[in-house]
């Protein structure tokens, strides 16, 4: 719980710092797009270390030590320059925890029980990001980003205190393992929103994304291609609209607490759905289920371009309650539909290796969304970089049919 606060809590207050210290779009979509490219390569190599060590408590320790020196740099900072070496190096050690979190379920644990403790640690993580956003909310009435950055520290610190009381496990379980569990996996996407955690039980080669590029030459090898497909345009829409939303919000000249505020009922509403979205699957299916939840995603992407700006006070905050909102119910019914059919799809003997490369295009996919959302901001306006999210998550769903056309239909050439 402390270090979701922390990471919530820096994945929200380092955009508003951005704009406090005079930076618009372009600068927070930058600080975006390298804090998740940075958290892309941490995914892989602190994979190799707990792969090769085992040393979950030291990896723990360093991470939350480096996090702590973050926040006081931030803290320290008054200017944007160094925010470029902070955003990048605080998702470099923030995702160092969630290898550490799987392996120490599935170690310390039966694999019959894998899927209520992860239930649970998706639940407490849940419990520190509302709490983030609810300090974030009552903080930002008297301080500005900057002080809030002590409060991340201070979770930090907590966090690294706990940390230091984990001792070994009897058995170690490599991070291949994961690929094995539709229980690891759903807890490795479920809270992408949130943390954008990737995980990458080997790294994939040139050859493991034959695939994708097999489609791309007009040719279907396999229908996994599309899922992935499908997964890129998803995650490289919704990203467009989340990295220009803070910046978006900030034009309409909302205060910081009131930022906070709508992301506390965002995350509120996140945790809801958590309980929710699996009841929905199990009644009609993973296919139903996953095209239903672009649904709401496009929705909510289209009322922040057309109905936001268009009114003020009150009317201007549902809009943008319902706008945030959508996108929360659609992206937990989806991704864990989406993670059943991903479990189910992958040849069987290739799971790692395909979660590498679902990883990798989902890593590709908001890091480019985060990119093109400052570009379009800043060379037209935010009613044009949310069209374009949309049509992108439109795209999606067209992959998304293929995908279900092919497997329906057994028409693959494994």
């Amino acid at each position: 719980m402390p270090i979701n606060i922390a990471a919530e809590g820096l994945h929200t207050a380092i955009p508003l710092f951005v704009i406090q210290l005079g930076g618009g779009i372009s600068e927070v979509s930058i600080m975006v797009a390298i804090h998740y490219g940075a958290a892309a390569l941490g995914s892989i190599l602190w994979g190799k270390v707990l792969d090769k060590f085992h040393a979950k408590k030291a990896v723990l320790v360093i991470s939350f030590s480096s996090i702590i020196l973050c926040c006081l740099w931030l803290y320290q900072t008054n200017n944007l320059e160094p925010l470029y070496v902070i955003a990048p190096l605080s998702g470099f050690f923030l995702t160092a925890r969630s290898p550490v979190t799987q392996m120490l379920v599935m170690e310390t644990s039966m694999n019959n029980q894998w899927g209520k403790l992860f239930a649970r640690t998706s639940v407490l993580s849940t419990f520190g990001s509302l709490g983030a956003m609810l300090i974030g909310a009552v903080w930002s009435l008297y301080f500005d980003s900057r002080q809030y950055f002590v409060i991340c520290g201070v979770a930090s610190a907590i966090a690294l205190v706990i940390s230091t009381q984990i001792n070994k496990t009897h058995f170690h379980i490599e991070r291949h393992a994961i690929a094995h569990s539709v229980h690891g996996i759903q807890h490795a996407f479920g809270h992408f929103r949130l943390h954008h955690y990737l995980v990458f039980p080997s790294i994939p080669s040139i050859h493991d994304y034959k695939h994708i590029l097999s489609i791309l030459k007009g040719k279907v090898s396999h229908e996994i291609g599309f899922l992935f497909l499908a997964n890129f345009m998803f995650y490289f829409g919704s990203n467009i609209y989340f990295t220009a939303l803070t910046p978006f919000l900030k034009t309409l000249n909302l205060s910081d607490s009131l930022v906070f505020t709508l992301y506390l009922i965002q995350t509120s509403m996140m945790a809801g759905i958590f309980f929710v979205a699996p009841k929905i699957i199990s009644r009609f299916g993973e296919e139903k289920s996953a095209m239903f939840a672009y649904l709401p995603r496009i929705l909510g992407v289209l009322v922040a371009a057309f109905l936001i700006t268009v009114f003020s006070g009150f009317v201007l905050l549902s809009f943008a309650i319902l706008s945030m909102c959508l996108m929360v119910v659609g992206f937990s019914i989806f991704t864990t539909a989406n993670s059943v059919l991903l479990f189910k799809t992958i040849p069987k003997g290739f799971e790692g290796t395909y979660l590498g490369v679902n990883s990798s295009m989902v890593g590709m996919g908001v890091f480019g969304g985060a990119l093109i959302a400052g570009f379009i901001a800043t060379n037209f306006n935010y009613v044009l970089t949310f069209l374009a999210s949309s049509v992108i998550l439109f795209g999606s769903v067209a992959l998304f049919r293929f995908y279900l056309h092919h497997r329906l239909s057994e028409k693959t050439i494994i």
